[in-house]
């Protein structure tokens, strides 16, 4: 509890919403989809998109599973170019 000031006095502020900030964001996501549509193994288990040939056969989960992993990548793609001064 003693260390909550200090702690806020080095966290970033965050980025205000940008054009380039949801490109950023975009691109992230559709990396996460070519390496899931890589990489998993069982992709077509479960509900199936609307457009499966257009995902390369994913199911619902593994979309899921892979734009998790791509909001998580845009977030410390984001905060990194911000701390540049990229964004």
């Amino acid at each position: 509890m003693f260390y909550l000031p200090s702690l806020l006095a080095v966290t970033p502020s965050t980025v205000e919403w940008s054009p380039k900030v949801a490109l950023v964001m975009i691109i992230c996501n559709i990396l996460a989809i070519a390496l899931g549509n890589y990489g998993i193994k069982h992709k077509n288990v479960g509900l199936s998109l609307p457009s499966p040939e257009f995902f390369g056969g994913m199911g619902h989960g593994a979309m899921l599973a892979c734009t998790s992993l791509g909001h998580v990548i845009g977030i410390g793609a984001i905060i990194g170019l911000a701390s540049i001064g990229v964004l």
